[in-house]
């Protein structure tokens, strides 16, 4: 659909997200709130992040040694980095281990990927304006940003699937993170068109990197480079870069005709805060989002199974649509990003061990053959209410149920997982959860001296929300 004015022709999705991140006052107790612990969350899952290798060995500047004037700060790090690799960084950490929140509707993702783009900015920004005697940001205006991304995300994610044409998620991050950083570097309204065309003509990456035959780790740094590429398409666009009206639906050539089955692209609800009072948060395990319940109900009958895995004859895993066609996967899992994208690796990993760490995806783990042999008796089977309820607006739920059957011919209880732990339906049980689980995380990585630091200033709201985004950043350097 286009805006005409005059011999101009905008499509209304740019100019809708546009006004929104423009104009929108964001007035949801609940939504701040809620961005305060994706915020603290977020954080953390990157700190404890930084003890896998694989992670860190893509982490710093281009060239070895640079250090940029008033960069960005990469927590956890001594990195002092320009935007756009701080953007990569960033959130190269917080999606390595995927244990933060996620979003789950016709496409899914994680909103808090934004958070590469959203920080590295925000910090660099700030930096930028008490060098010139200027105002920096804050850690509300931080905030702001995180619930409009979200928003922009999850509402393009409600109806509009990128991985039924075989595109991958991150794309949404790429156009919510330019929306909003945009903004934050001092654009204009043309100027986040410009911005957010350029994305959407970036087109995305192929999903390939997720599923078999090809599942890898890219799937653990796709969202950083998608964020750190709209930093650079932002601060393209400020430099006067010309944008393309009508990237969308030009005919034969735009997005909608070349990669979107002629579909029109469309925001279902009206843009306000909606996806961060939503939003899911992972509390108790790092797996994909929909196994989340499934690893509850695992964990739930570990007390029963542990001594008795050799007289098990059949697993039984009740699930919805969605899962079936993400992470049922039989046959070899070739690396942690095979195995946390696996329902049934997961519940074999709960059923054994009474809990799922990220440690137990390594190939140390991964060699505990009993893994393997519950994985071969286990059956999938869709419920379709479960389907119907997972795409439910006023529901959302993640439904998963395991029983057990035993050679003897005895049968487990039927133990049934509706809605995971972090589902805002349970947000009052998991809070505690989350800040503990912040906690945690930074207790790998910083002095206690650090630690206490830290805390004194992240959980209690009014300090944190009044934090400069620097002194905000300045927190978690080494």
């Amino acid at each position: 659909m286009l805006k005409t004015n005059g011999i101009n022709q905008t499509d209304v999705l740019l100019e809708d997200i546009a006004d929104y991140v423009m104009k929108k006052e964001i007035i949801s107790d609940e939504a701040y709130e809620t961005a305060r612990y994706v915020l603290l969350d977020t954080i953390g899952c990157g700190i404890l992040a930084l003890h896998y290798p694989e992670c860190t060995k893509l982490l710093g500047p281009v060239v070895p040694g640079t250090v940029v004037p008033n960069g960005t700060r990469v927590p956890g790090t001594s990195y002092v980095l320009d935007p756009v690799k701080g953007a990569f960084n960033i959130g190269c950490m917080i999606r390595w281990l995927d244990y933060n929140d996620t979003w789950l509707a016709a496409e899914w993702g994680h909103p808090s990927d934004n958070l590469g783009g959203i920080l590295a900015v925000a910090d660099y920004v700030s930096r930028v304006n008490m060098a010139e005697g200027k105002k920096a940001l804050s850690v509300r205006d931080v905030l702001e940003m995180m619930i409009k991304a979200h928003e922009i995300q999850g509402v393009l994610a409600l109806e509009n699937s990128l991985n039924r044409v075989g595109l991958d998620h991150v794309l949404f991050v790429k156009v919510a993170t330019a929306a909003v950083v945009t903004k934050a570097l001092g654009g204009t309204r043309e100027e986040i068109i410009h911005a957010l065309s350029n994305a959407w003509i970036d087109n995305s990456s192929l999903r390939t990197y997720r599923h078999t035959p090809n599942t890898g780790s890219r799937k653990s740094w796709a969202a950083g480079d998608a964020t750190s590429r709209a930093v650079q398409l932002a601060m393209m666009a400020l430099k006067g870069e010309m944008g393309y009206p009508t990237a969308l639906s030009a005919p034969g050539w735009g997005f909608q005709d070349v990669l979107f089955n002629k579909k029109e692209l469309k925001l279902s609800r009206k843009l306000d805060s909606y996806v961060m009072e939503n939003v899911l948060f992972k509390v108790s395990y790092p797996a994909e989002f929909h196994a989340q319940t499934a690893a509850e109900c695992a964990v739930k009958l570990h007390p029963e199974v542990k001594d008795r895995l050799e007289e098990i004859d059949k697993i039984k895993i009740t699930t919805h649509e969605s899962a079936i066609r993400i992470i049922d996967k039989e046959g070899p899992l070739n690396n942690p990003a095979d195995r946390d994208h696996c329902i049934q690796y997961i519940t074999a990993v709960g059923l054994i061990h009474g809990d799922v760490t990220a440690d137990h995806y390594e190939d140390e783990a991964a060699a505990d053959e009993r893994i393997d042999r519950l994985r071969n008796k286990m059956l999938i089977v869709e419920n379709e209410q479960y389907t119907m309820d997972y795409l439910d607006p006023s529901k959302r739920s993640i439904a998963n149920a395991i029983q057990i059957y035993y050679k003897d011919g005895s049968v487990s209880e039927f133990v049934e997982c509706e809605y995971p732990l972090g589902h805002r339906f349970r947000r009052e049980e998991a809070v505690p959860k989350i800040i503990n689980k912040f906690i945690d995380n930074i207790s790998t990585h910083y002095s206690h001296k650090q630690q206490i630091r830290i805390q004194e200033a992240c959980l209690e709201p009014d300090v944190l929300s009044n934090l400069k985004v620097n002194e905000f950043m300045d927190l978690f350097i080494i």
